[in-house]
């Protein structure tokens, strides 16, 4: 092994690195002569220099938090406004909903008058509160709108409920599942009456 001069058994040292040429100490010399004057500059105005950086680091933190912050204060506006202004359906609209509903009804075509009704109600949603449906929006989310008050919530759940049932269970609707979904609508639509 010893013979072979490809193993070494000695430690070799690297050789220290040479010299930088002395156009390149003349460049370093002359450009700390230049940033001298400002180096000074910025000693002397440190202490100003400091409190404009602090001013600047705090106004872009409040920047980034109101950026991050205003959807949310936006939409908890929107949610604020909707639940104080309680949405209902015009009451001549609703008596002919009814009425076009309680047709389909009468021939037994149970299922087309809940998704009538359903759909109607969307609609109506969507004429009064824009803002508040996307066309991804299901019925169960609106279902659960806060912008909608506790009636309007609760006479849409019983309409939509009965609606999924049918559509995606495809478990058609009987006599009681309509009287249900169009009382819940007349209770809530006509207050009552």
């Amino acid at each position: 092994m010893r013979s072979d001069g490809s193993i070494q058994f000695n430690p070799e040292f690297s050789k220290p690195p040479e010299p930088p040429p002395g156009w390149w100490q003349d460049f370093a010399r002359w450009l700390g002569e230049m940033l001298e004057p400002v180096v000074r500059a910025l000693a002397a105005a440190w202490p100003w220099l400091s409190k404009v950086m602090q001013v600047a680091l705090i106004a872009g933190v409040l920047v980034l938090l109101w950026v991050i912050l205003a959807p949310y204060i936006a939409d908890w506006r929107e949610r604020r406004a909707g639940a104080q202004s309680d949405w209902v359906p015009d009451q001549a609209q609703a008596l002919a909903l009814l009425d076009e509903a309680d047709r389909l009804a009468a021939e037994a075509r149970y299922d087309e008058a809940a998704h009538l009704l359903l759909y109607r109600s969307i609609e109506d949603i969507a004429a009064s509160r824009p803002d508040l449906l996307r066309p991804s929006t299901t019925a169960r989310e609106i279902g659960a709108f806060d912008a909608l008050s506790q009636r309007a919530r609760a006479a849409f759940g019983v309409i939509a409920g009965h609606v999924e049932a049918s559509f995606f269970a495809r478990r058609p609707l009987d006599r009681s599942a309509w009287d249900s979904s169009r009382e819940a609508y007349r209770a809530f639509a006509l207050d009552g009456s």
